[in-house]
C-alpha cells in the first residue's frame, strides 16, 4: 500500500469558477486535523486559534481550472478525508479552540457558506486500501461530482454521479411525491435566486420546517404485528451469522439474544438512535445496520430474510422518498443516501456509489455531470495523469464571507465518518 496517492481534480462542467478544498486526519503525523495546501502537495496544520471563528491562517482551495482541465494533487494517508467542491465562490473554514475545524454546513442560515453551491466526496487512505464515496447523507448539491479508481492491476471502478439536471430533477420528483402524499418532501429544496440549490436528507428536515413526526410509525405497527406471528433472518455478515428474530410476549423484537424497541421516525432517518444506538455488543453492532436499512427501505414486511436485494427496495408506502429518488437521478442509481447504504446481501451490488482497493494508482474526482452516464470520468482515470499540478494553475479569486460559526467536527454525517475512520486506520 502506497504512503501517498495521486488525485486528479477534472472539471467536467462549464463553469471556469471551481475550487477544491482537502480536508482530513493524517495518519502519519500522529492523526492530527490537515489541509491540504493550494499547490496540492504539503499539508497545513490549524494551530490553535485565540477565539472562536478564527480564520484559516492559510487558503486552502484548489482552483480547477477551466472547463475540462485536470489539476493533479498528491494526499498521504489521510483518514476521515473530504474533497469539499464549490462553484462560484470559495469556502469558508473557521477555527476554534482545540483547534476544531468548522466546516461549511447546510443547516445553519448563517454559516458563511450557506448560499455557496458545494458538495463533497469521502475517503480514506491508510495502510490497507483506499476507501472513497459520494455523499448524500446530508444533503445533495446541485454542483454533481463522479469518481474513480485506477487500480495497480489494471481494474477501474467508477461512480458516475447525476447529470448536470440532476438537483432540479430530483426537486420535480419530491415536489411531486409531496402532492402523493401530503409530506413535506417539497420543503427539502432549498432554493436561491428562485432555482433549486440543494436538497437536504429527510434527516435533516427540522431546519426547513419539514415534520416527519409520526411518519414511519404506522409501518412500524404493522413489522411489530407482522413478527408476532412470523420470524425473520437477519444475516450479520460477520461471526454471529444468520439469527432468527421475533417479536416476544413482552413486545421487544429479539433477533439472537439481541431485544430491540420499536423505533421512531426519527430513529429511522437518522439510524444513530433509540434502537439503532450502537454500543459494546457486537452482536448487536452487526444487526443495526441490516435492520436500519430494511426500515429504511420498507423491506420488513414483504421479505423474510435481510439484507434483502435492490429489488425490493422502496416498494411499499411509508418509506424513505428522499432516499429512493436519490438513487433513481443518479446515473448509475449509486450514493450513500443514509447512514447503511452500503448495507446489501453477500455478492449483491453496491447501492453506496463507493470504491474501494488495497492497490490504489489513481483517484478521479470529476466536478460537473457533463460526461455522466457517457464513459467520462472512467476516461478521466485512465488519462488525467497529464493533469497539471496547482503550482501550474492561475490561483484565482473566489468570495469568501465570515461571521457566524458553521458546525465543527465530530457532529452530524462527520461523526459517523470519523467512527468508520477510525475502525480503518492501524
Amino acid at each position: 500500500m502506497p504512503d501517498s496517492l495521486q488525485i486528479a481534480l477534472h472539471n467536467d462542467s462549464d463553469s471556469s469558477a471551481l475550487y477544491a478544498v482537502i480536508s482530513g486526519i493524517a495518519i502519519q503525523q500522529n492523526g492530527q486535523r490537515c489541509l491540504l495546501k493550494a499547490n496540492g502537495k504539503d499539508l497545513y496544520f490549524p494551530q490553535n486559534p485565540p477565539s472562536i471563528g478564527s480564520p484559516l491562517a492559510e487558503d486552502c482551495s484548489i482552483p480547477l481550472g477551466p472547463p475540462g482541465n485536470t489539476v493533479t494533487v498528491t494526499i498521504p494517508q489521510i483518514a476521515g478525508g473530504r474533497i469539499w467542491i464549490s462553484r462560484d465562490a470559495k469556502l469558508t473554514f473557521l477555527l476554534n479552540p482545540g483547534p476544531a475545524l468548522v466546516e461549511p454546513s447546510v443547516l445553519n442560515p448563517s454559516d458563511p457558506n450557506a448560499a455557496v453551491d458545494f458538495g463533497f466526496a469521502e475517503f480514506t487512505l491508510n495502510n490497507d486500501q483506499l476507501y472513497a464515496n459520494i455523499s448524500y447523507v446530508d444533503h445533495v448539491p446541485r454542483i454533481p461530482i463522479a469518481i474513480s479508481l485506477q487500480q495497480a492491476s489494471g481494474q477501474r471502478q467508477d461512480v458516475a454521479g447525476m447529470a448536470p439536471d440532476g438537483l432540479e430533477k430530483l426537486a420535480q420528483e419530491l415536489r411531486a411525491q409531496k402532492e402523493k402524499d401530503g409530506r413535506p418532501w417539497d420543503k427539502l429544496v432549498v432554493e436561491r435566486d428562485g432555482q433549486p440549490l440543494r436538497i437536504l436528507n429527510a434527516t435533516h428536515g427540522g431546519a426547513v420546517g419539514a415534520d416527519f413526526g409520526g411518519y414511519y410509525e404506522p409501518h412500524v405497527e404493522e413489522v411489530w404485528k407482522k413478527y408476532s406471528s412470523d420470524s425473520m433472518k437477519v444475516d450479520t455478515q460477520a461471526g454471529p451469522g444468520v439469527l432468527q428474530g421475533s417479536v416476544t410476549s413482552s413486545g421487544a423484537l429479539k433477533i439472537g439474544d439481541e431485544e430491540f424497541s420499536k423505533p421512531t421516525t426519527s430513529d429511522i432517518l437518522g439510524c444513530n438512535s433509540g434502537p439503532f444506538t450502537t454500543g459494546s455488543s457486537a452482536t448487536r453492532n452487526a444487526i443495526i445496520p441490516r435492520l436500519a436499512a430494511a426500515f429504511v427501505r420498507s423491506t420488513l414486511l414483504h421479505c423474510d430474510t435481510h439484507p434483502s436485494g435492490p429489488e425490493t427496495f422502496y416498494q411499499v408506502d411509508p418509506t424513505n422518498h428522499y432516499a429512493r429518488l436519490v438513487h433513481e437521478v443518479n446515473v448509475d442509481r449509486k450514493g450513500y443516501a443514509f447512514a447503511y447504504d452500503d448495507v446489501q446481501p453477500e455478492g449483491g451490488e453496491d447501492q453506496s456509489g463507493k470504491v474501494n482497493a488495497g492497490d490504489p494508482v489513481l483517484f478521479t474526482v470529476s466536478v460537473g455531470g457533463k460526461s455522466a452516464g457517457q464513459g467520462g470520468n472512467a476516461a478521466l482515470a485512465e488519462g488525467a495523469q497529464g493533469g497539471r499540478s496547482p503550482a501550474q494553475q492561475p490561483m484565482g479569486g473566489g468570495g469568501e464571507g465570515g461571521s457566524e460559526v458553521g458546525r465543527e467536527e465530530g457532529h452530524g454525517l462527520r461523526g459517523k465518518v470519523m467512527g468508520f475512520a477510525g475502525r480503518l486506520v492501524r
